[in-house]
Formats: structure tokens, sequence, C-alpha cells
């Protein structure tokens, strides 16, 4: 069982290793199914109102984790196959957006960067 996304990343490796996927698992074919598996994610919410959202039934939020979980395997093999520390890149991407995004600036609004 995989306790940290390193060790999740070795799992996914060997999975398609034990399968012969690697053939199937280039950068494009996994960005191509991750913006798939988002898809359905976000389909999970589509209709749903703001308030209902909140507060899924228990079979509607097992279906949900199950579509995260499909986002986070992909996006955790491309950046495997890209050779890249996803964890790093993510805190790398928080500091640019705590500079693209200060807190006074920010606070209570959803204008994009440019507008702050």
């Amino acid at each position: 069982m995989a306790d940290s996304l390193a060790d999740l990343t070795l799992a996914l490796r060997a999975f398609a290793a034990e399968r012969d996927w690697e053939v199937y698992h280039s950068p494009k074919n996994l960005a191509m199914a991750l913006t798939g598996e988002a898809g359905e994610l976000a389909a999970e919410f589509q209709w749903l109102t703001e308030a209902e959202s909140r507060d899924l039934a228990p079979a509607h939020l097992e279906r949900v984790r199950q579509e995260a979980a499909d986002v986070l395997l992909y996006l955790t093999r491309l950046a495997d196959r890209l050779d890249f520390d996803l964890v790093e890149a993510a805190r790398a991407k928080m500091v640019l957006n705590a500079a693209r995004y200060p807190a006074d600036k920010a606070r209570g609004n959803a204008r994009k960067y440019g507008e702050l």
C-alpha cells in the first residue's frame, strides 16, 4: 500500500510494468487520459447547486473519490514519465502563486493576478 507520493509513484510504475503498459504511457497519452478523468470528475458535479456539491450522498461521494483517484494516478504517472518531482513542482507553484496573489490584494475576490 502506498503511504506517500513516492510510494504511489513506485507502485504505479510496477503496475504498468507488470502489464507491459509503458509503451502506452507516453506523456501525451497520459495527459490526454488525465484530461478525460478530470472531465469525469467534473461531470459528477454537473447540474448540482453549490449546496448540493458540498453535501454528497455516500454513493455519489464514492464516485467522486474514484474519479479523483483516477486524476491523481494519471498525474502521478505523468510526472514519473517526465521525471519531475510533483510535490516539488506543487511547492514551487505555491511560491509563485503567493507572489502573484498577495493576501492583502487577493483576499475576498477571485480576480486573476493581472487584475489585482
